[in-house]
């Protein structure tokens, strides 16, 4: 039997989704923290540019004064330009050098010595290479150990750490190992203390000689027993050196108040990040109210330059048409940052409703809570919900949380109510504050402690929680 091969034409209906790219610039923009925002608007400001951040607030646009633009300039009759003469547009766009990479004259430049923005000027900060070298200009006067001695201050890593050998410290700078040598051990004098250790146990065991309190048994722990220092394991080091377990819980107590990155406090604040809330919560006469950022959002507003050109520039379809697509773009970005703006308030104003008792009593209150709750809630997605609160902040009563710390799993009370996953830390929390050190509580003590407060979980759970927290086991929370 053969196979019949044909064409056929047939019409078919059907539903998809169809993602233009302003629907795909939007759900950006909802997805974007402040930060990433505001470097998306400034892209913005430089390919589009009908698009102007409106004045801040204090500066009167409106009432400034301008210069009248010879371009600009009206007939001295005061009738309007006689129709018969052509504007050519495009020619007064390039004489006033306006392009897609600017949305402002170009004809203006300010001298350079009359700038005195607070932009021009940066602040000078002191790294750990600086100050070493001011010490070391006064440690010694010897040309090879100053040699080496700033070749090894340039090596130290972040941390204030020598992570090569002396031999190539000493070939590297063109000196001798004696220099090289003399040149670490004034290094490692230095402050901060610790600088200049090739490993952690060099630079404890400086920080110890230089506060005097270096001795053998010092030495034995750091040698043979470091590795029990963080693991608390008292027992083998107190039968070793001789000592009563009191001792050397005191020794090691003393070993971690010592900074084992020394050149950290160094590193330069440009690393530093700072958050910025996109909402705060207030309570108000007794009502929690959720009040945006306004100072976290970019105010932008269309050109009014533009904006008369292509009233006036209907006559020539080029430039009216380009004027027409970067004005709708414009509009779409000041509408898709609005929406954004109230989409996050509705999700942040419904996530406040339903976590009220956090608000009013404490951690140990809050609500298991799902996307899903506040997505019925509010009649959308839970893809909008998730955009919406991530990498979002809030400033409360409270503090500062991230939006979805409030977005938690729960487990089941004895009353049969959800409790959340937080609230039960935070009941763990309060447990090990309480505890008498000598004697910690074990997952399975905790996991009845838990039950007689209405709260039923397995010991692997308690112990996933308390990990979370950075609790250590009860072992190394063992006080003597």
């Amino acid at each position: 039997m053969g196979i019949g091969l044909g064409f056929d034409l047939t019409i078919e209906q059907t539903q998809k989704l169809v993602m233009t790219p302003e629907l795909i610039q939007a759900i950006k923009i909802l997805q974007f923290n402040t930060q990433e925002l505001d470097a998306f608007v400034e892209e913005q400001l430089l390919v589009n540019p009908v698009i102007e951040k409106e004045p801040e607030s204090g500066e009167d646009a409106a009432g400034k004064e301008q210069e009248k633009d010879p371009l600009w300039e009206e007939p001295d009759d005061g009738k309007e330009a006689s129709g018969d003469k052509e504007i050519d547009w495009k020619e007064i766009i390039r004489q006033k050098q306006y392009d897609d990479i600017s949305y402002g004259k170009d004809n203006y430049r300010a001298d350079p010595e009359e700038d005195h923005s607070y932009e021009s000027y940066v602040a000078s900060e002191e790294t750990l290479a600086d100050y070493l070298m001011f010490q070391l200009q006064v440690a010694t006067d010897r040309e090879e150990v100053l040699k080496a001695g700033e070749y090894i201050i340039e090596a130290l890593d972040d941390n204030g750490y020598l992570g090569m050998p002396l031999e190539e410290v000493a070939q590297e700078s063109g000196t001798c190992m004696k220099a090289a040598e003399k040149a670490l051990r004034l290094i490692q004098a230095m402050d901060p203390m610790g600088v200049g250790a090739r490993d952690i146990r060099e630079c404890i065991t400086i920080q110890l000689k230089q506060m005097g309190l270096y001795n053998d048994e010092f030495a034995t722990i750091i040698q043979d027993y470091f590795e029990d220092i963080g693991t608390n394991r008292i027992g083998p080091i107190s039968k070793a050196l001789g000592l009563s377990k009191q001792e050397v819980q005191a020794m090691l107590d003393m070993i971690r108040t010592l900074e084992p990155k020394p050149g950290r406090e160094y590193i330069s604040s440009s690393d530093t990040r700072y958050i910025t809330p996109d909402v705060f919560v207030e309570k108000i006469e007794g009502v929690y109210t959720v009040v945006t950022n306004e100072g976290s959002l970019p105010q932008l507003t269309i050109s009014s330059y533009y904006s008369s050109l292509l009233n006036q520039a209907e006559n020539d379809e080029e430039l009216s048409e380009y004027l027409q697509d970067k004005i709708n773009s414009a509009l779409w970005l000041i509408k898709s940052i609005n929406q954004r703006k109230s989409t996050i308030y509705n999700v942040v104003s419904e996530v406040v409703k339903y976590q009220e008792e956090f608000f009013e009593k404490g951690p140990k209150y809050m609500k298991p809570l799902t996307l899903h709750v506040i997505a019925d809630r509010l009649g959308i997605h839970e893809s909008t919900v998730s955009r919406s609160i991530n990498g979002k902040y809030m400033q409360s009563p409270r503090g500062m949380f991230e939006i979805k710390h409030f977005f938690s799993s729960g487990v089941q009370g004895s009353d049969g109510d959800d409790i959340s996953s937080n609230s039960v830390k935070e009941f763990i929390r309060e447990l090990v504050a309480g505890e008498d050190q000598s004697k910690p509580l074990s997952d399975q003590e905790m996991v009845g402690l838990l039950k007689d407060r209405g709260i039923s979980i397995s010991r692997r759970t308690v112990a996933k929680y308390r990990d979370e927290l950075n609790i250590p086991s009860s072992s190394k929370r063992r006080r003597y």
